[in-house]
Order: C-alpha cells, then sequence, then structure tokens
C-alpha cells in the first residue's frame, strides 16, 4: 500500500506542471487601435472605429481562442472634415452600410489559431448586421501587442450600396466590396 501511495505522489509531482502548463487563460485587451479604409473608383476614404471589449484565450502560451466586440456607433471617418465628415459616418451607421440602430456592435470569434513564423493563422467567425461569416488573417504577437490585418467583402454581410456586383450603370460612383482593416492592440 505505501509503494502505491508513493508511486502516486511521484506521479502527481511530475504531472502537477503539465496540468498548469494546459491551463486555459484569458488576457483582456486593455488599449486597442482599429484603423478601416474602403476604396471607389475615385478615391478612397478611412477612418477608425473603437473596440467595445476583446480578450485573447491561451493554453500554456498557445493562443486557442477569442472574443471581440466592436462598437459600431464609433465609426469615424478621418480623410474628411465639416459637414463632408459628418454626412459620410452618418451615412455609414445607416442602412445602406451598418445599420448601426439595429446592429451596435459586430464580433469577431476566433475558432483557432495555428502557431506560424511570427504568430498565429487565425480562423474566426466575424459577425456583422447579425450575419456570420468565416473570416482568416495572420495575427503577429510580439510580448503583450498583437497585430493583424483583415480583407472584409462587405457583400457577405448584406452590405451591397454601390456595389458594381450588384449595380449596374453605377460608373464613378461603385464603391468596391472589399473594405480593410488594421488592428493593433495590447493585451
Amino acid at each position: 500500500m505505501k509503494h502505491l501511495f508513493f508511486k502516486t505522489a511521484v506521479i502527481a509531482f511530475f504531472m502537477a506542471p503539465l496540468a498548469i502548463w494546459a491551463q486555459k487563460t484569458e488576457r483582456q485587451v486593455t488599449q486597442s487601435k482599429i484603423e478601416w479604409e474602403a476604396k471607389k473608383i475615385t478615391g478612397k476614404h478611412d477612418g477608425t472605429i473603437q473596440l467595445k471589449e476583446g480578450v485573447l484565450e491561451f493554453e500554456g502560451t498557445q493562443l486557442v481562442g477569442g472574443k471581440f466586440v466592436v462598437d459600431m456607433t464609433t465609426i469615424s471617418v478621418t480623410d474628411l472634415t465639416g459637414s463632408g465628415k459628418e454626412k459620410l459616418e452618418a451615412h455609414l451607421k445607416s442602412d445602406d452600410f451598418f445599420g448601426v440602430d439595429n446592429h451596435p456592435t459586430a464580433t469577431l470569434v476566433v475558432k483557432s489559431a495555428n502557431k506560424i513564423e511570427d504568430g498565429y493563422y487565425v480562423n474566426a467567425d466575424l459577425t456583422i448586421k447579425g450575419i456570420t461569416h468565416p473570416v482568416g488573417f495572420e495575427l503577429e504577437i510580439e510580448g503583450n501587442k498583437a497585430e493583424a490585418e483583415l480583407k472584409i467583402d462587405r457583400t457577405l454581410y448584406n452590405i451591397r450600396y454601390g456595389s458594381g456586383s450588384f449595380f449596374s450603370n453605377l460608373g464613378d460612383n461603385t464603391i468596391y466590396d472589399h473594405f480593410e482593416i488594421e488592428i493593433e492592440f495590447t493585451f
């Protein structure tokens, strides 16, 4: 009996660090910067949007999940000033684009993350206007800072205003279907 107890104690002693290593931990995003850019035939517009909350989940040092909630009501245009800025911001918040009255947040939920040279290749579900589609992107991590760039097809989320894929004869008023997001955050 003493021999069995001793074996059990030795196994527990050596297995305890593995159990700690595999524990899931959450790291809250403490600072963030999100910039967007959308292009049209005659130029482009850019701006910012605010993260409402964000968390990354790790098992040991391996990224395994996460969730980010973006406050869509904070859409801001940075390349215009005055009434042009106000008009475009109001239009982006309208039902033609993000419909923030009915959909004040967008979410990104990390489903898996595969280690690559500078970080991870992330597979996630992106929900905009209540519509969810998978997205994939590289997430670079250095210390407690992370960066990612996403290219999003807005038409998948029923944002079709000015899209040459859905409307003809738009000419110079055509807005490209994809927009880009650059994200930097500290956790």
